[in-house]
């Protein structure tokens, strides 16, 4: 896992990568809004919220996907907090 988990994610780009909603798959835009649940995106001029609990994503084109479960909680806090590294 990379430490962009750890940074601000606010002004970066960020892409569904997997959800059980399929509608939701592929979706990307630039982060505008973060709260303990949900992540606001700019999608072409229009702001969609998107649940945390049900998307896992990338931001800015890395290959760290980040599972969006695993970050429900204030932004302020997630910087500050340790998580386990997947086992290979």
């Amino acid at each position: 896992m990379s430490d962009s988990i750890h940074m601000p994610f606010l002004a970066r780009n960020l892409t569904v990568k997997a959800s059980p909603d399929a509608d939701l798959v592929g979706l990307s835009g630039t982060v505008v809004g973060e709260t303990r649940r949900t992540i606001a995106l700019n999608i072409d001029g229009q702001t969609k919220t998107l649940a945390k609990n049900v998307i896992d994503f990338t931001l800015d084109n890395e290959n760290d996907l980040i599972q969006g479960a695993m970050i429900c909680q204030r932004p302020e806090d997630r910087i500050h907090r340790n998580y386990r590294r997947n086992q290979a």
